[in-house]
C-alpha cells in the first residue's frame, strides 16, 4: 500500500514566505509613514508656537509705542538726556542691520526695571527720569522701555535699555525677519494707504507689518513664513 504524501512542498513554502514578506513590508511602510507624519507635524507645531510667542509679544509692545503718559510735553530729566530723542522716534527699522527699535509703555508690572519713568500729575507737569522712579502724592508713574529686536546668526534677539543693550535670544532657526510700516497719505489721515520699510515721516505711521520666516534645522518640514499686522494705538510725533 502506498502512503499518501502530506505537508507543504518547497514551492508552497516559498510562496507563503513571499506573501508573508509582502505583508510585513506593507505594515512596516505604514508604520514608517505614520511616524514621519507625526515627526513633521510636531516640528511644524513647534515652529508655529515659536512664531506665535514672538509675534504676539511684539504686537503687544507695538500697540503701546508712543504712549508716554497723560501729557504731550515731557521734561527730560534723565541723566543722559536721551529720552527726548527716543520720544521723537519711538519706532524705527534698520533694514541694513535687521534691527527694530521700539520705545513703548511697559506692559504689566513684570517687565523688570524700565529704561525711563515718566512721572506726571496729568495736569501741568510731566518729567522723564532714568530707570525706576516712584511718584509723589498726587502723581502717576508711567514705566517706559526701549526695546531693540535684532536678527543675527539666524537668531531673533531682544535687548532692553538705551544705546546698544545686551541681547538675549528669543527664537532660533530664523531665516528672515522683515518690518514694513503702513503709512497714511498725510499726518492727519487715519487709515494706511501704502507700505514702506523706511518711512520719511514717522507721523504718517499707522500700522506695522511683521514677517517672520522659520526653518526646521533637521529639514523635516519646509520653511514657514508668518505675517501679522499691528495697528498703532498712539499717534506718533
Amino acid at each position: 500500500m502506498n502512503n499518501t504524501s502530506k505537508g507543504f512542498g518547497l514551492i508552497e513554502l516559498l510562496i507563503a514566505l513571499a506573501l508573508s514578506l509582502i505583508v510585513v513590508l506593507g505594515v512596516a511602510q505604514v508604520f514608517i509613514a505614520a511616524k514621519n507624519t507625526y515627526v513633521s507635524q510636531n516640528a511644524s507645531a513647534v515652529m508655529q508656537e515659536d512664531a506665535r510667542f514672538v509675534l504676539s509679544k511684539m504686537i503687544q509692545e507695538i500697540r503701546m509705542v508712543g504712549m508716554f503718559g497723560c501729557l504731550g510735553t515731557i521734561t527730560d530729566a534723565s541723566s543722559a538726556g536721551d529720552f527726548t530723542a527716543s520720544q521723537a522716534t519711538p519706532i524705527s527699522w534698520d533694514n541694513a542691520n535687521l534691527k527694530l527699535t521700539l520705545v513703548t509703555a511697559d506692559v504689566g508690572g513684570a517687565g523688570g526695571t524700565p529704561t525711563w519713568t515718566v512721572v506726571s500729575d496729568c495736569r501741568t507737569v510731566a518729567t522723564a527720569y532714568k530707570d525706576l522712579r516712584s511718584p509723589a502724592t498726587g502723581q502717576l508713574a508711567f514705566p517706559i522701555r526701549r526695546l531693540v529686536y535684532s536678527l543675527k546668526n539666524n537668531q531673533l534677539t531682544m535687548g532692553v535699555g538705551p544705546g546698544t543693550p545686551t541681547q538675549v535670544v528669543l527664537v532660533d532657526n530664523v531665516s528672515a525677519f522683515n518690518v514694513s510700516f503702513g503709512l497714511a497719505s498725510s499726518a492727519t489721515d487715519v487709515s494706511a494707504s501704502s507700505y514702506s520699510s523706511n518711512p520719511s515721516d514717522p507721523a504718517r505711521i499707522r500700522s506695522v507689518r511683521l514677517t517672520l520666516t522659520l526653518r526646521d534645522p533637521n529639514a523635516r518640514v519646509r520653511e514657514q513664513t508668518f505675517n501679522v499686522v499691528a495697528a498703532l494705538r498712539n499717534r506718533l510725533p
